[in-house]
């Protein structure tokens, strides 16, 4: 595919599917600024049944453009590109489409940009060297709603925010709202943990956790639970070396 094509697949989503039936397809858009980087990806997910690439493009305008023709659920965008960068890029195409997930792909320091990222929307940060394999799940994880917040991404937003003047968390509304079964909830999701994690520290079940996470998203606004961390962190429910 060049540079801004659209495959010919349908168009509708579709990330669920009944017993029975294949997997759900997840429509993957690459946004690189260099085709080699756009061609080892795309070999990676051809392999993969339930992956289809519906558009390249090689900046962020035209990535912002092509997102609007394509309709992916997942857009693997770089970092710096020429024109437009990708967090621009990631801002505009989460708030144009909502249901569109981001994760930004970069070879550079995290601690450059995971902040200014996981602000703009994306629901994830990997290296480009990552194995094939952790790309793959990757995507399946944030196309099923998820957000990835590994160890290091959790690090490199706390080391951001430790630079930054604690705000007061009135000044966040929603997490006045918490309960304190909710704000033990989002303290260890802050720590980077799974449900699966915080269930077993809380001696809860795992059912029991998501309803707490869900809990937690609906009152703070916050799209997935990356953006509420980033909360928690700004507003000072967790501070910078708490454990």
């Amino acid at each position: 595919a060049r540079s801004g094509d659209i495959c010919g697949a349908c168009r509708c989503r579709r990330r669920s599917s009944p017993v029975g039936e294949q997997p759900a397809v997840i429509r993957v858009m690459l946004v690189d600024d260099q085709e080699m980087v756009r061609v080892g990806f795309r070999m990676i997910l051809q392999a993969e049944p339930d992956l289809t690439i519906v558009g390249e493009a090689a900046d962020g305008a035209a990535a912002i453009e092509l997102a609007a023709r394509a309709n992916p659920d997942v857009v693997l965008m770089d970092v710096r590109m020429p024109v437009l960068d990708g967090i621009e890029a990631c801002r505009t195409i989460r708030e144009r489409h909502p249901d569109t997930r981001v994760m930004m792909l970069t070879t550079f320091d995290l601690h450059d940009y995971v902040h200014a990222a996981l602000r703009a929307g994306a629901s994830g940060f990997m290296l480009k060297d990552a194995p094939a394999e952790q790309l793959v799940d990757a995507i399946r994880v944030i196309a099923n709603g998820d957000a990835l917040l590994a160890p290091s991404i959790t690090q490199a937003l706390i080391d951001e925010v430790a630079r930054q003047p604690v705000r007061d968390p009135a000044s966040y509304p929603g997490v006045e709202q918490l309960t304190e079964r909710e704000l033990g909830v989002l303290q260890l999701m802050a720590r980077g943990q799974s449900n699966n994690e915080i269930a077993t520290e809380l001696y809860l079940g795992e059912a029991t956790i998501k309803t707490h996470v869900g809990r937690i998203l609906a009152k703070l606004g916050a799209r997935d639970r990356v953006q509420a961390v980033v909360v928690a962190y700004e507003s000072g429910v967790v501070s910078p070396g708490d454990r």
